[in-house]
């Protein structure tokens, strides 16, 4: 599907809940797809990206961004702490902070270098154990510590159980995220990105649907 089309039924959706369709970032889930593909993305204006992993993006990141410096970088993906220093220098967001040793260690990094991405608390809505992300009853509490470390806290990401309705766990996080005066929502992704924009999403993630299926290795 062309970037065109997914542009398209985001601004559907913001139009159906009411929304400015300004008020949701689309990122491009570009992890394993080949650079090819990325610059064709590129190429048709598109500037926002989420990346898995810190090495991979590593790997094709700082040449495409001398070519086209606007890019945004999010990292989606699990963040461990000895890559979080790689992270800081190669991305704008993080949307998976989710323990105190973590925000901790960019803290530092912060103290350190004077700049921090954006930061969002992962949230595992689904309570998964083989899952990232910080419990739901233990959210307020990350949050008040991140808050602490005086750490640009942007909002909250979730990924739901990939076999249970989505909309319940968007709920969930969007509560969350009211109670802590939160804006930022990253939630949504190529099967349910429409229904988190209809439950308040700013952020939504999208890759097979743009991209096509990752190539098997």
């Amino acid at each position: 599907m062309s970037l065109a089309a997914i542009t398209d039924r985001i601004t559907a959706a913001c139009q159906r809940a009411g929304r400015k369709p300004d008020d949701v970032t689309l990122i491009a889930v570009s992890k394993e797809q080949p650079v090819s593909r990325i610059r064709a993305v590129l190429d048709a204006g598109h500037r926002c990206f989420g990346e898995n992993r810190v090495q991979p993006a590593q790997a094709i990141w700082p040449d495409l961004r001398a070519a086209f410096p606007d890019v945004s970088l999010h990292l989606i993906g699990p963040l461990q702490t000895n890559k979080a220093r790689a992270a800081f220098g190669l991305f704008d967001a993080i949307h998976s902070v989710d323990r105190p040793r973590l925000a901790q260690t960019l803290a530092r990094l912060a103290d350190e270098t004077g700049r921090c991405p954006a930061l969002f608390i992962q949230v595992n809505t689904g309570s998964e154990p083989q899952k990232a992300g910080v419990l739901p009853a233990e959210a307020d509490a990350l949050v008040a510590e991140v808050r602490a470390l005086s750490l640009p806290l942007a909002g909250l990401m979730c990924i739901p159980p990939a076999d249970e309705d989505p909309a319940p766990h968007f709920r969930d996080l969007a509560a969350i995220a009211a109670r802590n005066g939160l804006a930022g929502l990253s939630m949504g992704m190529s099967d349910d990105f429409e229904t988190a924009i209809a439950l308040g999403a700013t952020h939504v993630r999208v890759g097979s649907a743009l991209f096509g299926a990752r190539p098997r290795a």
